[in-house]
């Protein structure tokens, strides 16, 4: 991952809210979402006259989840009241099966009261037994309850973590116009393949949906048109969520902090359902979109005609980020807490800083739109041509400066700010030649200069290792110096002038350096096989790669196709989840510690209590990072003399 920011989007944007940014590489099934009228049987929350909150106490062990029960928390009735409502979600009233009920029941319902979403000594209606009513309390003790009291109840939640969309979990929502019908998995309900824009005359900005009124959102629509797949039909975008307001106007304290999720892909490929938000819905108490936007050549390209200015792309989010602000209340998001995160170039799109050398230039260093055409008949065509218009432009709409403002100079934006890298980010972005002389890789991957080259060996800063694999130890040394030039150095230097110059109201830095996966080109991102783990040793020497960090901050480990490698995996993936959902929530990643009792989330509480509170960065002459490692822990900034060699020292932005 690069860069994740929480911004607040200009009024230029029309959306005065909170925003941030990511970095990720997930790949699903794609299917395509037509409009079309909503099934029949789904049942509305109008006409269960009753808001609906997921429970599922998520510990983030796939193998596990069917060991525990989920349910929906429906508004107050007797219980032929609940047990109608329950029974129109093709549920019952919950009786208590799973050997965890109580222990998952009794966490699950202390958050609430927590949250003040639940009162104190509240009671909630469950299944009867030999005919007498029963209500369970937040303290988990059950007890015999007369029918005709009035009673939350707790409706049994039966859809797997794997369910497809049926008549028996379909849900439908209204919202200013629009009526959508979604479904719910064993973790959140799920609204996919939004359309959020109207589809736009090509190299046009996007206008919001006006379109069909009854709106099929049970399968993700079609990604934008890149090399193999996709459509110019594709401004769709994801919900998940844990909860469901009755009214149209629900109290402001009952919604969900919203992460907004903008995909990567270098601005020519990816989908807004490159992954799935449940799992982090669920965890964290968020609510979670992902969107989809025009890429590569339709999404960029700007001429010297005065009318085609490019950023069509951009364009697209900011249109995404509207609908969000007028229709997330219906699925329980705070329109005024939206956080905006985004994969590699999707953090690019919010402004993540990566400049420097290379490839990381153009994220940061705005094009002209006559260079833009310098570097770039039927859709197909000016996708696979072999220059492709793909940077942001000075457009004069959307970007105005050409360079992001760092240091007090233009209109950065005050908020909260968690921003940083994972450890080799850098060997993502060079090729593993196979050579094993140094400057000759050097030369070819970094400088293109021999006499640089022999200045930067003849440092004594980048030392090659001597693992007795020669061509891997030379790649050791242009990933390191790959990883400064284009991500360390300044990133480092930015936050610093940022916190320098009071920008940001906080300043929450790190360094991943326990990657999953990521951006893998050269093959060198798994941990390396070893006795007794067959999946991978994490403590072995390997690279954490570009984008290491999203399937932990998605909660992917553990599912199908990506296992724990270890104990430690299981244990660094909650942390992980909670500190990026806490941020979410408070724009701080440090997770309360009554908020983590309440939920029983004990594995985070133990390793915050063990190993300290993540430490805002607050003091630019002597600032500190977090590595996030098993365990976290608090740094100095790292490769300090090198990025002063490369003439980018901390005080690079003034």
């Amino acid at each position: 991952m690069r860069a994740i920011l929480l911004v607040t989007v200009s009024a230029a944007l029309q959306v005065s809210k909170k925003a941030m940014f990511s970095m990720f590489v997930i790949v699903t099934a794609i299917l395509s979402a037509p409009i079309l009228v909503a099934a029949a049987a789904a049942p509305t929350v109008a006409s269960l006259n009753s808001s609906l909150t997921f429970i599922f106490q998520n510990n983030l062990n796939y193998s596990d989840y069917i060991n525990h029960q989920g349910a929906i928390l429906i508004d107050a009735g007797t219980f032929a009241q609940a047990s109608s409502t329950c029974s129109s979600l093709s549920e019952s009233v919950i009786a208590p099966i799973s050997s965890y009920f109580v222990s998952d029941f009794t966490a699950s319902l202390a958050y609430l009261e927590y949250a003040s979403l639940a009162t104190f000594g509240e009671r909630f209606w469950i299944s009867q037994s030999n005919g007498a009513c029963r209500t369970i309390g937040i303290d988990g003790s059950v007890s015999a309850t007369n029918c005709s009291a009035s009673h939350r109840a707790l409706c049994s939640q039966s859809a797997g973590f794997s369910a497809s969309p049926s008549s028996s979990n379909h849900i439908t929502v209204r919202s200013n116009g629009l009526t959508l019908t979604g479904y719910r998995n064993q973790v959140s309900f799920r609204f996919l393949g939004i359309p959020y824009a109207n589809q736009p005359t090509r190299f046009t900005y996007s206008p919001i949906y006006t379109g069909t009124s009854t709106i099929n959102a049970t399968a993700f629509g079609s990604p934008c048109l890149q090399l193999g797949r996709g459509s110019e039909d594709c401004l769709f975008l994801n919900i998940w969520t844990p909860y469901i307001p009755a009214s149209t106007n629900p109290p402001a304290s009952s919604l969900k902090a919203v992460h907004f999720f903008i995909h990567g892909g270098g601005y020519i490929s990816g989908a807004g359902s490159d992954l799935d938000g449940g799992v982090q819905s669920s965890r964290g108490d968020v609510v979670v979109v992902g969107i989809n936007y025009r890429l590569g050549t339709l999404g960029f390209l700007a001429l010297e005609d005065g009318v085609t200015n490019g950023n069509f792309a951009l364009a697209d989010m900011v249109t995404a980020l509207e609908w969000v602000q007028k229709h997330i209340t219906a699925f329980g998001g705070d329109p005024n807490r939206i956080t905006i995160t985004g994969q590699s170039a999707g953090a690019g799109a919010p402004g993540s800083n990566l400049d420097g050398l290379d490839y990381a230039a153009t994220y940061s260093n705005y094009y002209t739109i006559a260079q833009e055409m310098a570097v770039s008949y039927s859709a197909s065509s000016l996708i696979l041509m072999t220059d492709v218009a793909s940077f942001l432009v000075v457009d004069g709409k959307y970007i105005t400066s050409s360079q992001l403002p760092v240091s007090g100079s233009g209109p950065v934006a005050n908020v909260n700010l968690m921003m940083g890298i994972v450890s080799d980010d850098g060997n993502s972005f060079i090729q593993f030649t196979n050579t094993t002389d140094l400057a000759t890789a050097i030369t070819e991957e970094i400088t293109n200069n021999s006499t640089w080259t022999n200045e930067i060996i003849n440092s004594g800063l980048f030392p090659q290792p001597n693992t007795g694999n020669t061509a891997l130890d030379v790649f050791n040394v242009t990933a390191r110096i790959s990883t400064d030039v284009q991500f360390r150095c300044l990133d480092q230097a930015t936050v610093v002038a940022l916190s320098k110059h009071h920008l940001m109201k906080s300043i929450w830095f790190y360094q991943l350096n326990r990657g999953y996966n990521g951006y893998d080109p050269n093959g060198v991102c798994s941990a390396p096989a070893a006795a007794g783990y067959p999946y991978g040793n994490p403590e072995l020497p390997h690279f954490n790669c570009h984008s290491g960090e999203m399937y932990w901050v998605f909660g992917y480990v553990g599912q199908p196709g990506t296992p724990f490698r270890d104990e430690n995996d299981y244990i660094f993936e909650q942390t992980i989840v909670d500190q990026w959902t806490s941020f979410f929530r408070t724009y701080n990643p440090n997770r309360a510690i009554g908020y983590l009792t309440a939920r029983d989330y004990t594995t985070t509480a133990q390793q915050l209590s063990q190993n300290g509170q993540w430490q805002a960065l607050t003091n630019y002459q002597s600032p500190t990072l977090r590595i996030l490692a098993q365990p976290n822990y608090q740094s100095a900034f790292l490769a300090q003399p090198q990025c002063d060699f490369f003439n980018y020292p901390l005080s690079y932005y003034g």
